[in-house]
């Protein structure tokens, strides 16, 4: 793994922690709904993932598992302990390696409070789970859900440019066949409308990398740290596409000012 990659994917953890254990959990106007609504994770695939993660796990791990399973049991009409114990799972399952099962625990909660934040972090949830596996399942599996959770922030929250981000990310890292550019389009849409926009201009340097189109990669960074010259995911960037084209001066420059 990269140096960027290694960032990105700590800052994305880091946001990951911050979100989860910081949002709102109900809105007062949900509550009465909320307390007639049953859980709503998807039967398709999930009560597989589960028993294939069970048979990998611990016998100490099994039990913790097993013993917040029960508690919920014992709340079925507290709404709100029941979501800190969905909560509970998420962050269980999440620790133990199974992003996908956390993911649907988080979507749970994301059904339950509606809000913004909460969609975020269930399609978070799932973006890692797409970038940390190669089984086409699970990687269909989560980027199904990663769609559906941004695109049902969006819906709350049609300003915030984060959340159209993260939905074309979700088309970069696992394309359709039938539309296979339809991630990068996106991208340069949310540019042409918002050029000043450091992690827009982030991610479509991360493309050009990644096509080797470094050139490209390097204006776009360029254009980014004029903006904020502080900024460590693009300093680092830098850093590698110089190294790239084998601007060696350049490349130590920003190596020294990126902060592993």
């Amino acid at each position: 793994m990269s140096r960027n990659q290694i960032i990105v994917l700590i800052g994305t953890v880091v946001f990951f922690l911050i979100l989860y254990f910081g949002f709102e959990i109900i809105p007062p106007k949900n509550k009465d709904l909320e307390m007639s609504r049953t859980l709503n994770i998807e039967s398709t695939g999930i009560s597989n993932l589960i028993r294939d993660a069970m048979m990998k796990l611990d016998a100490d791990q099994k039990n913790i598992i097993d013993a917040v399973n029960l508690d919920m049991e014992k709340v079925v009409n507290d709404t709100l302990k029941r979501i800190e114990m969905i909560k509970s799972l998420s962050g269980m399952w999440y620790d133990y390696g199974f992003p996908s099962i956390a993911g649907t625990y988080a979507e749970d909660i994301a059904n339950l409070s509606g809000t913004e934040d909460s969609w975020s972090m269930a399609g978070t949830t799932f973006t890692l789970c797409v970038r940390s596996t190669e089984e086409k399942k699970i990687k269909d599996y989560c980027s199904k859900r990663a769609i559906r959770a941004f695109e049902n922030a969006i819906s709350i929250a049609p300003e915030n440019i984060d959340h159209r981000i993260n939905l074309a990310g979700c088309f970069v890292d696992n394309p359709s066949e039938n539309n296979p550019m339809q991630g990068i389009l996106m991208l340069r849409d949310l540019n042409a409308k918002y050029p000043d926009n450091i992690p827009v201009l982030q991610q479509l340097a991360r493309l050009s990398l990644r096509t080797n189109q470094t050139d490209k990669a390097i204006e776009r960074l360029e254009a980014a740290i004029k903006i904020d010259p502080a900024n460590q995911i693009t300093i680092c960037l830098l850093a590698t596409a110089y190294k790239n084209i084998g601007n060696n001066s350049k490349a130590s420059e920003y190596e020294k000012k990126c902060v592993n």
